[in-house]
């Protein structure tokens, strides 16, 4: 897909260069990508949210495409990554933005909207809900203890490991891998066997997406590498010791959380989860949004996507 008039720069932000795509112009929407992604992942909303009146921005967050990469996976936590996107506002001079985010971009959206709801005009959340803090279990362990060592969590930890593993295979083969997945239970390899070798590479491509599309990804990882990515993970269990003040807090952040129902792991706790009371309870300002798709459904699904986050963050404008 094409996308015309998308205006790329850098931003000094937080001590670091983030790169940042945008188009349009009016209220301020940012759109945060997820693991393995980068700007682009947002192309089709960039074009319709910029149609409809606003200022769309997908940057690369930090660690991908042409952001900085700092080398220190401690440099990764959710505390850094919300620096980066508050001095993202300051810099277009916008008290308020709307925030949209999948996968990993989720999650900092959640954190985002926890730190500093003062900044957050609403929140859309595709794929991840916001998931209570154990008092007493870090995330890694608590993630292995239910689904072993084969989670691609576990793997990610160890600096070079995975490096390793995902050198064994094209670039453009690790895209395919991961952005067209279709498995529905959580994804766990068998003892012994890397992730990337355990998922499979689909021979046909799905309608929603186009080998050029899949290149400008894989292109954008050959020039970075996977480092920056997997240090999100390696940052963790850092996260969960910085989070400890905000143990029980509630995102206060007018919400709408969106998942595909063939996401990964939706229907074996995710499906329960966002529709039982503890995530409204974490979330009381909280609108529910089950679509047929799996979890790139930004990509999948765009315009269906598209119109949702339009839909939301229009009835918000006229609060």
């Amino acid at each position: 897909m094409f996308i015309s008039d998308v205006n790329h720069q850098r931003i000094k932000t937080n001590g670091i260069y983030i790169h940042i795509a945008e188009k349009g112009t009016g209220p301020l929407v940012l759109l945060l990508h997820g693991f393995p992604e980068i700007w682009y992942a947002w192309r089709h909303q960039l074009n319709y949210l910029s149609q409809h009146g606003y200022h769309a921005v997908a940057p690369d967050l930090r660690g991908y495409g042409d952001s900085d990469s700092p080398l220190n996976p401690n440099s990764y936590t959710l505390h850094h990554i919300v620096g980066d996107l508050i001095g993202l506002l300051d810099h277009f001079g916008q008290q308020q933005a709307y925030v949209v985010g999948s996968d990993w971009g989720a999650n900092i959206g959640w954190h985002l909207s926890l730190f500093r709801p003062d900044r957050v005009k609403g929140f859309v959340a595709l794929g991840v809900p916001y998931f209570p803090r154990s008092p007493t279990d870090k995330t890694v362990e608590t993630i292995r203890k239910i689904y072993g060592d084969g989670t691609h969590v576990y793997q990610f930890q160890e600096p070079g490991r995975a490096e390793r593993a995902f050198a064994r295979y094209d670039f453009l083969t690790v895209m395919k891998k991961f952005l067209l997945i279709t498995r529905t239970h959580f994804i766990a390899a068998p003892s012994g066997m890397e992730i990337i070798d355990f998922l499979p590479t689909p021979s046909v491509l799905p309608s929603w997406i186009t080998e050029e599309e899949l290149v400008v990804f894989a292109d954008k990882f050959q020039e970075s590498g996977f480092t920056g990515a997997f240090n999100y993970y390696r940052a963790m269990d850092l996260n969960w010791e910085l989070l400890a003040p905000w143990q029980g807090s509630k995102i206060t952040v007018p919400t709408k959380f969106i998942a595909g129902d063939k996401d990964v792991g939706f229907q074996n706790g995710t499906k329960d989860f966002v529709e039982g009371d503890i995530f409204k309870s974490l979330v009381p300002n909280l609108e529910v949004v089950i679509l047929d798709g799996h979890h790139y459904i930004h990509q999948e699904k765009d315009q269906q996507v598209s119109e949702e986050i339009l839909s939301f963050i229009s009835k918000l404008s006229l609060d």
